[in-house]
Parts: structure tokens; sequence; C-alpha cells
């Protein structure tokens, strides 16, 4: 849908936030004779209530920052330099189209490579005509792990979707588990509702490696070491069983495996398990218990407890929790990860995977360094957009070293020079999302959302749907699908013989600017069984996985990189590194804008005092983290707020802006998780010395 120019004067629009966040926010835009000058969030949108975070109440900074891209580039430098000449869209799509018509000729189209990930989430933008173009090509498909994809494979093989409680309920709750989340970064309008049940008597736990912002305005924080928490949950698990807190009528009625599953957990003691995550036994007592014996209770789950070896089973282990107590009869109880699963959206519809010809290899995004280096046969062109791979990827010097290939083309589509946009050919300016049309659905509500272009596009900017219609073109795709406009493809993606959306279609959308699906008020999915997974019930124990050949119950995986699992790798780097976004940051954006920058200050190292002074430093040292993939600088911040044994890096840094030019993905493994194969930015040991 273009954008309409309106009559002068001053209007406001309907939006939505783009970013890599649960909360999804409902944005109004005011207009002033054609140039945005206020926004803030909708307080008729029940998820939002009216609040941004700090981040997105300062988007104009961002839309308008003088950094931008206005128009498209082509490098005149070495790659890395980030130095370019202006040309024009013609220029930069007639080179685009033809190198890539000639790798496809001379090297077979699984030479070129998208790569992409949640820089903007709407439906149109992160996911639509892109997927069309490079399936039509027969590039290369690319596995999108990088985030959540461990702990989606194993809160599944549980409960069957990527569906939860409603986000809103949680304000009714009694006991709240915050299990590896920092809220108050992350998901800020869940952490409204928790700060709401804390008011009307709730108990908050937090559950995370440190005390962040969020654990510190908890009433308890447990802080295992990381990548621990199956072994946490399996200890909760234990004492629920032993003491008689199951409900049996619950797990009779509407769970498979029960037995295995407690037998299992009659292994790990809060013995054990306080030894294996180093946290006091007496403190996995009263969890448990407390858990056990208050009602409604509910769990928020995030990512951050799933980037280790063992995610996908750590998951598994903590979406048992709420069907052995029953929690799931109550709307305010039972757990949520995600609510993406909620939305009956088409996918099929929107990036038309019947385009795709042969049976093209799937490369790991995750593993991005190890493809551009070593993959046969090789990645010869790379077509970079939502993302800034030089950045957030791990192990930032094969990355680099992949990227800086002369015969590799690299085409990057971005509102800014990143990282990644200085080792581009072709540079293209992006679109905000005051810039472009798209349709959101959510992974921390239930409110589908539009989002109407509120401004013309900036210099020449275009969005990424816009670019591939125009490349398909030049290449000669002509199937229909390829002129589809935005407002085309948002119809189709919505699946309207669904009952979840039943009096919902795009036109109401455009109309309101959202909707709920239509659920019931108090949502609450499996008060009666009814589990999407095969069987229909909670599975404890997973026939899928048992045909797969994997273990069929939940196991504690521990890292691959611990003292309890490589003893000889802990004698030389002895710190466990955790890398959190900071809350000045969401990933790589907002990390360049001067007003981020002086707030956030310098990269920082959190560790404990024991480790400081064991090491020789102090508070405000400049310090290097260090292990066998690299190394990078950071000031000390000597705090209780690391735990022994840990220290976090908040992040993500762009490289060019940190000292030294390396971030924390330096020290990150390439290394995947047991389910999902997602990555394992958490599974990390180093040691640290001043600088």
């Amino acid at each position: 849908m273009p954008f309409d120019p309106p009559a002068a004067g001053r209007h406001v629009v309907r939006g939505a936030c783009p970013h890599d966040c649960p909360d999804t926010c409902a944005m109004l835009v005011t207009v002033e004779d054609g140039r945005a000058i206020a926004i803030r969030g909708d307080p008729a949108h029940p998820p939002t209530q009216g609040r941004l975070c700090t981040k997105v109440a300062r988007y104009l900074d961002r839309t308008y920052s003088p950094q931008r891209l206005r128009h498209p580039l082509r490098r005149t430098g070495r790659k890395g330099e980030g130095r370019f000449e202006r040309i024009t869209w013609d220029e930069a799509l007639d080179t685009i189209a033809g190198r890539l018509g000639a790798i496809a000729r001379a090297h077979g189209p699984e030479a070129i490579l998208p790569y992409s990930y949640a820089g903007t989430m709407g439906l149109l933008q992160y996911g639509s005509m892109d997927r069309r173009f490079f399936h039509r090509l027969g590039a290369s498909l690319l596995d999108r792990t990088i985030c959540a994809t461990a702990g989606k494979a194993g809160w599944t093989s549980v409960i069957g979707a990527a569906v939860g409680m409603d986000v809103e309920r949680f304000a009714e709750s009694r006991l709240i588990l915050i299990w590896g989340s920092n809220a108050i970064a992350s998901n800020l309008h869940f952490w409204t509702r928790a700060q709401e049940a804390k008011r009307r008597g709730a108990r908050l736990v937090a559950i995370d490696p440190y005390r962040s912002p969020t654990a510190a305005k908890c009433h308890e924080h447990v802080a295992p070491m990381p990548g621990t928490d199956a072994a946490l949950a399996y200890a909760m698990m234990h004492v629920l069983v032993r003491d008689g807190l199951v409900d049996r009528d619950y797990v009779d009625r509407y769970t498979l495996g029960f037995d295995e599953l407690a037998a299992r957990a009659a292994e790990w003691t809060p013995a054990r398990a306080a030894a294996t995550c180093r946290i006091p036994q007496a403190q996995i007592e009263r969890l448990a218990r407390a858990y056990g014996t208050t009602r409604p209770a509910a769990i928020r789950v995030n990512y951050g407890m799933q980037r280790h070896a063992g995610g996908g089973n750590a998951m598994r282990a903590i979406a048992c929790l709420p069907a052995l107590v029953g929690a799931w009869r109550d709307p305010a109880g039972g757990a949520l990860l995600s609510s993406s699963g909620t939305y009956p959206i088409d996918v099929a519809a929107l990036e038309r995977p019947d385009l795709v010809r042969g049976a093209p290899r799937t490369i790991n995004m995750s593993a991005i360094g190890d493809a551009l280096v070593a993959a046969q046969p090789p990645v010869h062109a790379i077509f970079v957009y939502n993302s800034n791979p030089v950045a957030v990827a791990p192990e930032s010097a094969r990355v680099v070293r992949g990227f800086a290939r002369d015969d590799l083309f690299v085409v990057v589509h971005d509102l800014f020079q990143t990282d990644t946009a200085d080792f581009a050919d072709i540079l293209l300016p992006a679109t905000s999302q005051l810039e472009h049309f798209d349709l959101h659905a959510s992974y921390g509500h239930l409110h589908l959302q539009v989002n109407r272009p509120s401004i013309a596009p900036l210099g020449e900017a275009l969005p990424n749907t816009e670019v591939f219609r125009r490349l398909a073109r030049r290449m000669g795709f002509d199937e229909p699908c390829f002129a589809d406009d935005d407002e085309a493809i948002a119809r189709s993606a919505l699946r309207g013989d669904d009952p979840r959306l039943a009096g919902i279609d795009l036109d109401r959308l455009l109309r309101d600017g959202f909707a709920r699906l239509a659920l019931p008020e108090r949502y609450a999915p499996f008060a009666q069984g009814a589990f999407p997974t095969p069987s229909g019930r909670c599975e404890f124990v997973s026939p899928s996985l048992r045909a797969q050949g994997c273990d069929p119950l939940p196991a504690v995986v521990l890292p691959r990189e611990s003292p309890l699992s490589n003893a000889a790798l802990a004698a030389r780097y002895p710190l466990a590194m955790i890398s959190p976004p900071s809350r000045n940051f969401l990933n790589s954006s907002f990390a360049h804008l001067p007003a981020f920058l002086a707030e956030a200050g310098t990269p920082a190292l959190l560790l404990h005092p024991d480790d400081a002074a064991a090491r020789g430093i102090a508070d405000g040292m400049p310090v290097r983290i260090a292990n066998d993939r690299g190394s990078f600088l950071a000031q000390a911040q000597v705090t209780a707020d690391a735990r022994p044994g840990v220290v976090v890096a908040p992040s993500v840094w762009w490289r060019k802006l940190a000292p030294g030019g390396e971030n924390a993905n330096a020290v990150t493994s390439q290394a995947l998780t047991d389910l999902g194969r997602a990555a394992t930015f958490y599974d990390c040991l180093v040691e640290v010395a001043p600088a």
C-alpha cells in the first residue's frame, strides 16, 4: 500500500512497532505538513496502554537521523573500509540482477544466499516478496535460528505449538516465575502486569544467572549457572512429586508420560541440582513448594535460558511444570514463551514455498562464518537485509573473514551503514516503519495490528517488498505473485476461514488499527487439555522425538563449555560469559545513535568482586575478555549483580564503535543447540585480565 500524502496540516496515523520484542506496541504518529513530529503509545490498545519503551519513544531520532542511507551506493574502497559512491536505483538493480544471474549460471543458484532476520517483524517486510524472490531464483535456503528456534522446538515438543497464557492475565497471578528474562529491558508490558500483580500481593521470583534490573525488583532472585536450567526444573519436579503437590486429576486427564517423567525427576534431588546449578538447596526446596502450593501460578519464560548446548531440552523441562500442578486450569496460571502460534497466518501464501525449484541446500544463519569460509560448494553472493551479521553473529573473526572475500558479491539493504554494510558491493537504502505498510502479529500478546505509512520515504529509500518486486522484474520472473502489491499480500496472509479471525479482516484493521483475536476474554488455552500435540495431551514423553531417535523425555544437557563438562577448558577459561541485551539497544538496532550511545557509555563487563579481586581488577578498569576464538575490550563493573563464576557483557555493540573494533561475539561460538539448531551465545567460557 503506497504512501498517500494527506492534506496539509496536523493529523495522527496508526502504526505498530516493528522491532524484535514481544510487546509489538501500537503507536500513534503525529504528522504535521508531511513531517512526523511526535510518537506515542496508543492508550486504546490494551497491551500497550499508551506507553512505549525508552528506545521506541525516541523513534523519530532513528527515522530522521542524519546517518540514514538515502540513496543507492556502490563500493569504491576495499571491503570493510566503508567507502562508497552514489548511483541510481536502475544502476543498482541492473548490477544486482546481472551479478546474481551470472553467478547462478556459473555456479548454480545455490551459490546465492539470502541472510535476514527480525530487523522488522512485520509479516510483509520480514518475509513475503523476498522469500518468493529467492525461492523462485533457486537460492540456498536460510535456516533462521539465531534467536528462538531451540526454545520453540523444546516448547512445542511438550505443548504442541507456540501458544500460552494471555499476557494481560499475569496481573491476576499470585506467583510469577520470570525465567531467563530481563523484562524491564525486553518485555516492558509484561513487566507492568507483573508489577500490578505484585501490588496485589503476588510474589515475583527471577531465575537468571545475574541480578538484572528485573531481578533486582523481584522478591527473590535465583541465580543458577548458565545452562543448568533443566537441572533446576527437574529438582522442582522432584519436590512436587515427593511432597504430593502434583495435580493428579489434571495429569491423568490431560498429560502423557507422567510415570516416566517422575522416574527421571527422582534422579534429580535438590542436593544434586544445587551442586549442578551452584545455588542453595534450601532455595530450590522453597521455590518448588511455593510453586506447588500457590494458585494461580504463572511462568514467563524467555529465550535467554535456551542459548546453550541443552537449550531445547531445558525449555522442555520448564514446559512440563504448569501441567504437573494444574496451573493451566486458570487464565492467570500456566506459562508463556510465545503467543506466535495463536495467530492463523497463511505463511505459505506470504512466502510461496511452491516456487522452490529442485532441492536447494539449507544454510544455518548461526554458523554464517563457517558457511562463508568453508561451505562446499562455496557461497558466491549474499543478500543481507533485516540483519547485521558482522555484529550479531557468533565468532566474529570467522564472519568478518567470510564477508571480506573478494570473490563474494555482497548486497546490503538497510537504513544505516552498519558493520555489515561496510563490506557491501552494493548498499541500498531501506525505509523505516514510518515509511512503509505492514501487518503485524505478535509473540507476546493476542492482537493483530496494521502499520500505515505516516510519512513519505526519505530520499530514495524503498521497503523490502518493493526492492524484491523490482528485482523479480529484472530477473524475468513472470509469475503473477510478483505483481502483488502490499495490500494484496496482506490480505492473502489472513486465513479468513479460521474461527480465531472471526470478524477480523484487513478492512477492519485499516479502520481500527488493531483487533484482538476472536478468543475468550479470559483465555485459558489448556484449562481442559486440548493441547495441539499429536496426542492432544501435554506430552511429558514425546513419541515424535522418540521416532526421531531423540530422548523422549526432557534431558539435562549441560553446556559444552563448563567446569562440569569440560574441566580442561575451564582450567584455562574459568568464567562463564553471558551477553544479554543492553537496555539501550535492541540487538544491534539503536546501537549507533548518539543519544543511546551516550546513555550506554562504553562496553561494560560485570564481574563479581571475588572474581575481580582474584585478577587484580578494579571497578572502572579496562579489561580484555578472551578465549581461543578471540578477544574484546570492555570496562569492568565490579558488582555483586554478577554471581561468582559468571561475567556479563551487555550487548550488542557495533564492532566499529567498540574499543579495539570487537564486540562480545568475538568470543562466542558457532556451535548449535540440541534442538532447533540455534545459536549458543551463552555457552561460552572466557578469562578476563586487565587490558
